[in-house]
């Protein structure tokens, strides 16, 4: 008989599949390394456990212990899904941007939830790294994650999902293309692909509010190019120790708009019901255009599943309110 032991064992080996009607006047193979498969339904399922063991293995996180995370959603569902196995309480903290169904799910797998508000600085007592910071050294035993700066977070993708996409493109993948947030997937796949092949082309898809681009080609930190942006995922105002610079060949910014029509686009053009920073990814590839050559087999990493967007990208009033659509 074939099963899995838990849901643990059902996290990795997603599938690539070649995206065919956005992609039609590239002319490169366009392959989506499609993480909704996970069993949280995002790439995140794959850091989150990896992040977990190597806690316990090393005594930071203790039997009967409590996980705190600072969360944009998808993270703190893999957290939960492998408390929950595993016997640990989580709480999560949020930033009031999410979409209300990321915060619906977490509270449905059992994690108690915290909302910060949004369009306040990283050091200020009310954000969301300071909020779950403050709960973790308030809170007896528990764990504070720390996913942006986790060595953990990397390692999962080096271990994993680059493995993974070398296999899986029997070697010929030339370029890969992501969305760019803690920097644990980029970094991570980028370091093994570049490993196996050092003239693979590693591109990270940053968004408009966001301090990646201008700090990746200047070396400057521009407090001026952080602004409170809608796309959801990808970007910061601040620098991840898991974000590898060296690691990444450049940036390309996608708007909120283009995220989110290109989100609506992935769903009708190609049934792939899929969430924001997927847009924001596509739209990346498309405006990439120019590095890509006939033979080349690029691959874009789609993060997570559209159910998270449903009353936000996928909702016409709310496009409409956001000026997205006429």
């Amino acid at each position: 008989m074939e099963y899995a032991k838990n849901i643990l064992e059902t996290i990795g080996n997603t599938p690539l599949v070649k995206i065919n009607k956005l992609t039609k006047d590239l002319p490169c193979l366009v392959l989506a390394k499609y993480e909704t498969f996970n069993p949280g339904n995002s790439v995140k399922d794959r850091m989150a456990l990896k992040m977990i063991e190597d806690a316990e293995a090393d005594g930071r996180l203790k039997p009967g212990g409590t996980i705190i995370e600072g969360t944009s959603g998808n993270t703190g569902m893999g957290l939960a899904l492998a408390a929950i196995v595993k016997g640990y309480k989580c709480i999560f903290v949020i930033a009031d941007k999410q979409s209300k169904e990321k915060i619906d799910v977490l509270r449905a797998v059992g994690a108690e939830v915290v909302v910060c508000p949004t369009n306040v600085a990283p050091e200020d007592p009310r954000s969301y790294y300071s909020v779950s910071k403050r709960m973790a050294e308030e809170t007896p035993n528990a764990w504070y994650v720390n996913q942006y700066d986790n060595p953990s977070n990397t390692k999962a993708h080096y271990e994993s999902t680059g493995p993974e996409i070398w296999k899986q493109t029997d070697g010929k993948v030339t370029h890969f293309v992501v969305g760019v947030g803690t920097g644990g997937t980029i970094s991570g796949v980028g370091k093994y692909l570049k490993e196996q092949n050092p003239n693979v082309k590693v591109w990270g898809v940053d968004t408009y509010g966001s301090v990646f681009k201008k700090y990746h080609e200047t070396g400057v930190f521009d407090e001026n190019e952080i602004y409170s942006y809608v796309t959801e995922g990808i970007g910061e105002d601040i620098l991840p120790k898991n974000v590898n610079f060296d690691i990444i060949d450049g940036f390309t910014k996608v708007t909120d708009k283009d995220a989110a029509v290109y989100t609506q686009r992935l769903a009708k053009e190609e049934g792939m019901f899929l969430g924001n920073s997927a847009g924001a990814a596509i739209k990346g590839v498309l405006q990439l255009k120019e590095h890509f050559k006939e033979d080349d087999v690029v691959i874009v990493l789609f993060h997570d599943h559209g159910s998270r967007y449903v009353g936000k990208m996928f909702n016409n009033d709310w496009m409409k309110e956001q000026g997205f659509l006429e």
